[in-house]
């Protein structure tokens, strides 16, 4: 039985930025600049995507789609899409320094990985720009990775697994069954499937939950569990291996294969 080797992780809403929501807020205000009102759960829904791939998502909803169409009088072309892009960039660049936070237990485990052997990658759906103010800010906070993949400099982001090929090359893991992915969005679990890896999900913090720290803390218990098992019943349908609550669980999960349970 080989043992795990390597995890690869996401960073918004797995390592830092808890819940998410420095994307959410840029695709909202770019939308906004363009006469065209989207909701949270819109634009939450294709997360974990490249950036200028979630525009096409979000245009390609039917209420968006429409709005575009009765505000331009025409269909949106790739034209619109690049525009939106650089909208969309303009915003996140001016505040996604203030969402680099490292959720809670995302170091000390990682910490713990580390020490054991185990090495340390990451994918994402920003692009390389935007990993440029992600990585030493979250660095000055104590995260960081043995390497970083962005899908912009590949034939394509996720939920294609070349990010994850690019990691294993640039980390010298040779061999897929010793490798877990680690993401909180359905995109996330897809692009550890097509990697053939193991797939996991995280729920906590996570786009899917779609909560603040503070609103995680307060909520209900019960209203809490059922939100919990909700994202955990999507992750499972979009094929992860395993979903846990908190990234202090993958140590156990890590044990758990090793152990061939």
């Amino acid at each position: 039985m080989k043992k795990i080797e390597c995890i690869i992780m996401d960073w918004a809403g797995t390592a830092v930025d808890y819940g998410c929501f420095a994307p959410v807020a840029a695709f909202i205000e770019a939308f906004a600049e363009k006469g065209l009102v989207i909701d949270v759960v819109q634009t939450r829904k294709p997360m974990g995507l490249p950036k200028i791939q979630h525009i096409r998502e979000l245009l390609s909803m039917s209420d968006v789609n429409e709005q575009f169409t009765a505000r331009y009088q025409r269909a949106w072309t790739e034209e619109d899409v690049v525009e939106l892009n650089r909208l969309f960039e303009k915003h996140l660049f001016a505040s996604l320094e203030n969402y680099t936070d490292p959720i809670p237990g995302v170091i000390p485990t990682l910490e713990k990985l580390r020490a054991a052997g185990i090495k340390i990658g990451s994918t994402t759906g920003y692009t390389r720009e935007m990993m440029d103010v992600v990585l030493p800010a979250a660095q000055a906070k104590g995260y960081h990775v043995d390497y970083c993949a962005t899908p912009n400099l590949l034939p394509a982001g996720r939920p294609a697994p070349y990010m994850i090929f690019e990691n294993l090359t640039k980390l010298a893991v040779p061999s897929l069954d010793t490798v877990i992915k680690v993401g909180d969005t359905i995109a996330d679990i897809r692009e550890g499937v097509n990697a053939k890896v193991y797939s996991v999900g995280v729920i906590l913090g996570s786009n899917e939950m779609a909560l603040t720290e503070a609103e995680t803390k307060s909520m209900p218990a019960s209203e809490l569990e059922a939100r919990i098992a909700d994202v955990k019943e999507r992750m499972l349908a979009a094929g992860a291996s395993y979903v846990i609550r908190t990234i202090e669980e993958l140590p156990a999960l890590i044990e758990t294969i090793n152990a061939g349970n």
